[in-house]
C-alpha cells in the first residue's frame, strides 16, 4: 500500500509542475514545460554564480563597464528589455544587470532572472552590426523567458524523485542507485536542448523586431557564425545549437509573423526605455 502511495504522490507532483512560462507571441511558442524547481531558488544560484563570473573577470582585468561597446550593449538592452513583458508580466520586477568580458569567446548568454553576460570576441571576431547583437541578446534573454535552465534542473529534481520511489522498491540495496543518481548532478549543468534554442530563436527574433531592430539580422548573425567557425572545432555558443541550414529555415518562416511588428515599432536610438 505504502508502494502505491508513493506512485500516486510522485504522480501528483509531475502532473502538477506542467506549466507554460510564457505567453506564445506571434511566434507562437506554446509547448507546456515541466517545472518543479523554485523558481526564486534557481534564480538565487543563478545570481550568486553570475556575481563570481564577475568578481573574476574584475581581478584578471577584463571587466568592462564602460566605453562605446559596453554603452553600445547598454543601448541595445534598454531597448530590448521593456519588450519582454509581451512574454511575461514579471520581468518589469526582475534585477536585469548586463556585462560585459573582454575575452576572444564566441559567446553570450542571459542567466535566470534576466542576467546578461557578453563577449568581446563575438562582437569584434564577427563584427555585429546592431541589429545581429539585438538577435544575439534577445536569443539568450528569451532562454531566461522560458526558464530554460529551471526546467533542467526540474528535470534533474523528478529524476531523484523517481530514484527514490526505486530506492524504495528495492530495499536497503537501493541506497546505491540514489547514490548513483547524485553523482548523475550533470542533468542540472547539461546545455540547452535544440528545442530550447529553437523557441529562444522564435522568442529573439520577436523580442528583437518589437524593440525596433530588423529581424533579417537573426540570418545575416548565423550566416556569419557558419562562415567564422568552418573548418573549425564549434564553440560553446553552438554546441547544440541547430544546424545552421535548419535555423536559417525557421527563422526565415517565421519572418512574415514580426515583419509587421518591427514595422511598426520606434526604431533606435530612443532614451523612454526601461534602464538597466
Amino acid at each position: 500500500m505504502s508502494i502505491r502511495i508513493y506512485w500516486v504522490l510522485a504522480l501528483v507532483a509531475l502532473l502538477s509542475a506542467c506549466a507554460n512560462t510564457t505567453r506564445p507571441g506571434v511566434v507562437g511558442v506554446n509547448r507546456s514545460q515541466f517545472m518543479m524547481a523554485s523558481s526564486e531558488e534557481v534564480n538565487r544560484l543563478s545570481a550568486a554564480s553570475y556575481s563570481e563570473q564577475n568578481q573574476k573577470a574584475k581581478e584578471k582585468n577584463i571587466l568592462v563597464s564602460s566605453g562605446p561597446t559596453y554603452n553600445r550593449l547598454k543601448l541595445i538592452a534598454n531597448r530590448l528589455i521593456p519588450q519582454t513583458e509581451a512574454f511575461r508580466d514579471d520581468t518589469r520586477q526582475w534585477d536585469w544587470q548586463l556585462t560585459l568580458i573582454d575575452a576572444p569567446i564566441l559567446n553570450a548568454t542571459c542567466a535566470p532572472g534576466g542576467k546578461i553576460t557578453f563577449y568581446t570576441g563575438i562582437i569584434e571576431q564577427l563584427n555585429l552590426n546592431d541589429d545581429e547583437i539585438a538577435a544575439i541578446m534577445g536569443h539568450e534573454i528569451a532562454h531566461a523567458l522560458r526558464e530554460h535552465g529551471r526546467e533542467r534542473v526540474s528535470q534533474a529534481v523528478a529524476q531523484n524523485v523517481l530514484v527514490n520511489i526505486a530506492s524504495a522498491l528495492a530495499g536497503p540495496y537501493g541506497s546505491a542507485v540514489s547514490a548513483a543518481n547524485q553523482v548523475a548532478h550533470y542533468a542540472i549543468v547539461l546545455p540547452n536542448s535544440r528545442e530550447d534554442e529553437s523557441e529562444a530563436d522564435a522568442i529573439g527574433l520577436e523580442l528583437a523586431a518589437r524593440a525596433g531592430y530588423n529581424p533579417m539580422g537573426a540570418i545575416s548573425v548565423w550566416q556569419k557564425m557558419l562562415r567564422a567557425t568552418k573548418d573549425k572545432s564549434s564553440p560553446e555558443f553552438l554546441s547544440t545549437h541547430p544546424s545552421g541550414e535548419t535555423r536559417i529555415e525557421q527563422l526565415t518562416a517565421l519572418m512574415p509573423a514580426v515583419e509587421p511588428i518591427y514595422k511598426a515599432a520606434p526604431k533606435p536610438p530612443s532614451s523612454n526605455q526601461k534602464k538597466i
